[in-house]
């Protein structure tokens, strides 16, 4: 019983050989993809408000700048003329690493990213987005980070107008955020330090150090306390449908009444020798 052997036309063999060097674009396409394209999807997702110029590398490692930003646009509506909006950058570039994982509690591949900045963060900080069904989630590893409190005044007021001054002091703790159905919630913990604080609304430096605390749950709630200093700040809120409520109160220890009067005159309304702290 003779074998049938088996020929391979010119034809078959040219086929096969535009079929392998079309997946091999393919795939240097994917893994070669710029950096830009990371980028600037996150400008657009953000309003413009997070911005990431002079991206290098590629969307699974790349770097670029991190800058905050009022807006795209700020219209002087007195001379209906545009101007370009304040923004603030890092002193260092964010540098990240994004690859796929495996989500074990839902069973799915999901997509994990390590950012990191010179300036701030002493371990790189890990980020986890898997899907949901009709969602997603979002879960940021726990860490300790250090951030340049003058970095806000890129957000525009009231930030532009405090000018702050000092270290920010971001830690989180088992932080998620999901969104499924039209319905976002959050789990786990935030806490904002801003240490040896100063505005240019003061003569007095450092006014203090501040503690804003972000607690998950079914209802989202808000703190803020003073862990020293001679502006006294506190205060509670809650986070609900993407809008906070805030309302508290300010005033100056004994020592410092008279210097930090006008301050607490900017603040908020004056209750006698407090201002009430309102947002939302």
């Amino acid at each position: 019983m003779q074998r049938q052997r088996t020929t391979v036309t010119p034809r078959t063999s040219t086929r096969w050989a535009w079929t392998g060097a079309g997946i091999g674009l393919v795939l240097a396409f994917i893994t070669q993809a710029p950096a830009y394209w990371l980028t600037h999807a996150i400008e657009q997702a953000s309003g413009e408000r997070v911005l990431l110029p002079d991206a290098q590398g590629t969307v699974w490692n790349g770097s670029a700048q991190w800058v905050l930003n009022e807006g795209p646009l700020n219209i002087a509506t007195s001379t209906n003329l545009a101007r370009p909006a304040s923004t603030t950058a890092l002193p260092s570039r964010v540098t990240w690493q994004l690859g796929p994982s495996i989500d074990f509690e839902n069973l799915r591949l999901a997509l994990s990213a390590t950012v990191a900045s010179a300036c701030c963060t002493h371990q790189p900080v890990r980020v986890d987005v898997s899907p949901l069904w009709r969602g997603v989630r979002v879960q940021v590893g726990d860490h300790t980070s250090n951030w340049p409190a003058s970095w806000l005044v890129g957000l525009g007021a009231p930030w532009n107008t405090v000018q702050p001054e000092g270290q920010m002091q971001l830690h989180t703790t088992q932080l998620q955020w999901t969104q499924q159905a039209g319905k976002e919630a959050l789990l786990g913990q935030a806490e904002l330090q801003m240490q040896q604080l100063s505005t240019r609304l003061s003569t007095m430096r450092p006014l203090g150090s501040y503690r804003v605390r972000v607690q998950g749950g079914d209802t989202v709630a808000l703190t803020l306390d003073t862990l020293e200093g001679s502006l006294l700040l506190q205060g509670t809120g809650q986070l609900l449908n993407g809008r906070v409520r805030f309302s508290g109160e300010a005033s100056a220890a004994p020592e410092s009444e008279a210097a930090l009067s006008n301050l607490l005159n900017i603040l908020g309304q004056r209750q006698g020798a407090k201002s009430i702290l309102k947002m939302g």
